[in-house]
């Protein structure tokens, strides 16, 4: 007997289908299907033909490829048993459970006595499937590679779309194309990483940001990973996810996958960015006060560094509160000896010398300004020159002749005892004083992969979120370098990248909202000559960008003039207007026919109301700008479209457009099928526009 079975939510329809009690293997995914398929001949009618000098039947490409079924490509687990020997499963039907949203199957290979489940959950929400794999054994075992439910790859595709990225240049795209063989992608760096966030794309052909078929794939798991896309030599294609080979350093009777996020879409890269944007936000991040505004935040880093002086960050966050700040963030260098980066890492006891009565005077000025308090810390890592490294050396991760990363050695997350002194210490800032969020961060590598590291801190994050469950935690690795749905299930924010420069933030933006929903994605209007390129940029652009996502500030206020000021006040005014709609909005990426122009368009839910960020980062070939085309609106629809910032425009714009003078009313067809005439613009600017359904 023969097995099928269904998935559906509302936007895409995934069917699995087994032969006898074999593994089953995914024969359809894509838009959604009739109610009425007769799913045995759709397996049936999706068979391959066999021919000349090859087996007499295609092996399955099931959800865990099985080397033992003569499978010729990657396989979907390797696993050893307690004394090393191979083993080869082959896993036959034991159970299958079913749930309103949901499917477990589970399978059994009676000769090495190993359980292997898949499960499968829906959302009708975010049109988000969430897979993960589980193996247990009835011994300890010792597992080299476990892959997340294996799905197929579709054949009307020329190529991919991945990630690549460093410190200050996240979230790269790289377009791949398909070829026989193997496209391999694995992260040993023991974080997600600047270099691979682990999101895949895979367009179909004609596909663009607004229109065609695109799957998307994200693994959720914070501690490096692994990726295989494969075409076999009959043409069919696979794609596997997992933790990075061997990561799992002990012999266990029980493993898992991370969950691995899937979605489809005839609605181009959009589809999918808005599926993954709206499962971030309304299911795995957990807000600890849902019901308040997303405050703009203040930063002091770029500001003082490591030199705090207690009436100069008063300074600061006066001018920050009159500035629109709302949250004042104090950051690195207020603990232990901590005046460069070279000493005092897990010393988490307040500096004496820079704060001779505590962070209460501080603090209590910040809240006396109408601003929340949040601070820095770095727990999981340690500096040789630190009270803590010299009492117990042992704690550290890694040989005693590692190369450090920035002065500093990785703690041993999977003991039990540093996890203690850590909860220890941060429960104790927390308790004393009233701060509401944590900078959260992790600025090296670690010296070897291990998952027991990632899973202890996450449990180290868990328990205080257990016991501060209103305290916000940002993540923060040297930047983006731990960027990923498993951390963002105990943190609200992400540092997108250490780089303040507009121009390059416009960029790892409009790449990242592929993934990330604006409520997590921090952005900060760096100071005038930015601290990681050297640009000097714009008050006005700088702003704008700022405002496209979590708006805040990080350059030193004391540095702006006045016409600056006013400037950023007014921006920030703007955001905050806007936000309580903007933050739940899709960030729909634009199609233009400028390469110099880098487009969004946020729209409401509703679809009644839009905004357009247009950032020019280069001089355009033509001499005049292009129509922009807009995306989602209701075609038949009218809508009052206004240029917010004309009032920036340059002496050269002096043609007579009606969008300089007030607000025009186009139809959503138009606005699609023809687009904006925006004024003309020098590079590093941003037009920014307004749209009310009428």
């Amino acid at each position: 007997m023969n097995r099928q079975y269904r998935l559906d939510d509302g936007r895409q329809t995934l069917v699995l289908a087994a032969h006898r009690d074999r593994l089953p293997e995914v024969v359809y995914w894509g838009a959604s299907l009739p109610e009425g398929e007769d799913l045995g001949i759709l397996h049936a009618a999706q068979m391959l033909d066999v021919t000349g000098g090859m087996l007499d039947e295609h092996p399955d490409l099931s959800i865990c490829p099985e080397a033992s079924r003569t499978f010729p490509g990657q396989p979907g687990l390797i696993v050893r048993d307690n004394d090393g020997t191979p083993l080869l499963p082959k896993f036959c039907f034991a159970s299958e459970e079913h749930t309103e949203t949901g499917l477990t199957l589970c399978y059994e290979d009676a000769a090495n006595a190993l359980t292997l489940c898949a499960h499968f959950e829906t959302d009708r929400h975010s049109g988000m499937i969430t897979c993960w794999s589980e193996l247990t054994a009835t011994r300890p075992v010792h597992l080299h590679w476990l892959a997340a439910p294996v799905l197929p790859a579709p054949q009307l595709s020329d190529e991919m779309i991945d990630f690549s990225g460093r410190w200050c240049g996240e979230f790269q795209l790289n377009r791949v194309p398909w070829t026989p063989g193997m496209r391999y992608r694995e992260n040993r760096t023991g974080r997600t990483g600047h270099e691979h966030f682990p999101g895949l794309l895979i367009p179909c052909r004609g596909a663009t940001n607004t229109q065609g078929e695109v799957f998307g794939f994200h693994y959720g798991w914070s501690g490096g990973h692994r990726m295989i896309a494969e075409e076999l030599p009959d043409g069919r294609r696979q794609v596997q996810w997992g933790h990075a080979a061997r990561m799992e350093t002990q012999a266990a009777e029980r493993f898992a996958s991370a969950p691995l996020y899937v979605t489809y879409s005839d609605r181009g890269l959009n589809g999918c960015a808005v599926a993954f944007q709206r499962h971030l936000r309304d299911r795995i991040v957990t807000w600890p006060k849902s019901s308040t505004a997303r405050p703009v935040h203040y930063n002091c880093w770029e500001a003082v560094y490591f030199d705090h002086k207690l009436p100069v960050l008063k300074e600061i966050a006066e001018r920050a509160s009159a500035l629109g700040a709302e949250r004042f963030v104090l950051d690195d260098g207020w603990f232990g000896q901590r005046d460069d980066d070279t000493s005092s890492l897990s010393d988490w006891e307040v500096d004496p010398r820079k704060y001779p009565d505590g962070l209460g005077p501080l603090i209590d000025h910040v809240h006396g300004l109408g601003m929340s308090f949040g601070i820095w810390f770095e727990p999981e890592m340690i500096n040789p020159e630190s009270n803590i490294h010299k009492a117990h050396p042992h704690w550290a991760l890694g040989g005693e002749d590692q190369v450090l990363g920035r002065h500093q050695k990785a703690l041993d997350m999977a003991n039990p005892e540093v996890r203690d002194f850590l909860y220890d210490r941060i429960s104790k800032i927390l308790r004393d004083h009233e701060i509401d969020y944590i900078k959260w961060d992790h600025n090296r590598v670690l010296p070897a992969p291990d998952a027991s590291q990632t899973r202890g801190s996450y449990a180290l994050l868990d328990r205080l979120r257990g016991d501060f469950p209103k305290v916000e935690i940002e993540s923060c690795a040297s930047g983006g370098g731990r960027i990923d749905f498993g951390i963002l299930k105990r943190t609200q924010r992400v540092w997108l990248s250490d780089s303040n420069d507009g121009v390059e933030r416009l960029r790892m933006q409009h790449n990242a909202a592929l993934f990330l929903p604006a409520a997590i994605t921090g952005s900060h209007v760096g100071p005038r000559h930015c601290h990681t390129s050297g640009r000097t940029l714009d008050i006005r652009f700088r702003a704008w960008v700022a405002a496209q996502r979590h708006m805040g500030f990080e350059m030193d206020p004391r540095e702006l003039s006045d016409e600056e000021a006013r400037v950023l006040t007014e921006v920030t005014a703007w955001w905050k207007h806007h936000r309580a709609w903007m933050l739940k909005a899709d960030i729909l990426r634009l199609d233009t026919a400028d390469p110099s122009v880098t487009a969004e368009q946020q729209l409401c839910q509703t679809k009644n109301k839009f905004v357009v960020f247009a950032g020019t980062t280069d001089t355009s070939r033509q001499i005049s700008p292009r129509p922009l085309r807009l995306t989602g609106l209701a075609p038949d629809a009218m809508y009052s479209v206004e240029l917010v910032n004309r009032d920036s425009r340059p002496f050269w714009s002096r043609g007579p457009q009606p969008l300089k003078d007030g607000p025009v009313t186009l139809s959503g067809r138009y606005l699609m099928a023809h687009g904006l005439t925006l004024p003309w613009n020098f590079p590093h600017t941003m037009w920014v526009l307004e749209g009310d359904r009428l």
